[in-house]
């Protein structure tokens, strides 16, 4: 079986591409730094039981079409064709939309959006080919409501859901499984990253939720797979929105935009510094 991982390098991808491994499968990582690329081979080469001949890497920018499909050809070409793709590659750039750079903005559409279709592209035709094969799209819970701060990374992982759908319909007749999940938070290099440099006002509004490990996430993942799942949700929160959106998200966007008024104090007379001071829990 030969696993290819966009975003291999680390996170939930890398988490992923363990599991596999483990189980004896080829494992092809793809990401788009060649030095943490190798970090993460010999990673998983040192695993108890792993062959470092089943670990192969590729530097590539998934945004670009013409490298990642020439990327996978060669991937294909050393360990045979792709059975199962993660498309796991994504960034998050958090930061108000009017003080959000357009390059900011474009680039996560370009890498979460057009990097994860030109992955599928790039093992789509095949797949099809043989009548078997399957793709997962690494979505977010940011997917299932829009969050203050996030508007280029909601976006682009939204348009996952719809993707995934749409070619879920295409390919019923083929052989060919595409699924989707919706991870929430989790401890990966990008995560403490975009904590660093989450709006203040997002702070107060999302409050501080603890984190799930990569490994917990992508062991999720796997497991779902192996069920043939389509969709696949995390935690009580997240899955209630996804199957009770439409009851759960008008209360709830009111909530935050009554919060997010009281934060610029627009409201009540109270100025941020007073809604700092109480934080998140304050309007309970």
């Amino acid at each position: 079986m030969h696993v290819i991982v966009t975003g291999g390098s680390s996170g939930i991808g890398l988490a992923v591409a363990k599991l596999y491994v483990a189980r004896g499968a080829r494992v092809s990582l793809l990401a788009r730094d060649t030095g943490r690329l190798e970090a993460a081979r010999a990673e998983i080469a040192a695993l108890p039981g792993v062959d470092g001949a089943f670990i192969r890497t590729a530097s590539v920018d998934v945004a670009s079409a013409e490298q990642t499909t020439e990327a996978i050809k060669l991937c294909e070409a050393s360990f045979g064709p792709c059975d199962i793709l993660i498309a796991s590659a994504g960034i998050v750039e958090p930061c108000a939309f009017d003080a959000m750079p357009t390059s900011v903005f474009d680039e996560q559409i370009s890498i979460n959006v057009l990097g994860t279709a030109n992955a599928v592209r790039a093992v789509y035709k095949g797949m099809k080919s043989r009548r078997g094969g399957r793709i997962m799209m690494i979505s977010s819970g940011a997917a299932l409501i829009g969050i203050f701060g996030y508007t280029a990374y909601c976006a682009s992982k939204s348009a996952l859901e719809g993707f995934a759908e749409a070619l879920s319909a295409e390919a019923g007749a083929s052989g060919v499984k595409i699924s989707i999940c919706f991870p929430p938070d989790t401890m990966t290099p990008q995560y403490r990253r975009e904590i660093s440099l989450r709006p203040h006002e997002a702070k107060m509004l999302m409050g501080s939720v603890k984190p799930w490990s990569a490994e917990a996430v992508a062991a999720k993942i796997v497991h779902g797979l192996d069920r043939g799942k389509q969709r696949i949700h995390f935690g009580f929160s997240l899955t209630a929105l996804a199957f009770f959106g439409p009851l759960i998200k008008p209360p709830l966007l009111w909530w935050f935009s009554r919060k997010t008024r009281k934060i610029f104090g627009r409201e009540g007379g109270r100025g941020l510094a007073d809604t700092a001071e109480q934080g998140f829990d304050s309007d309970k």
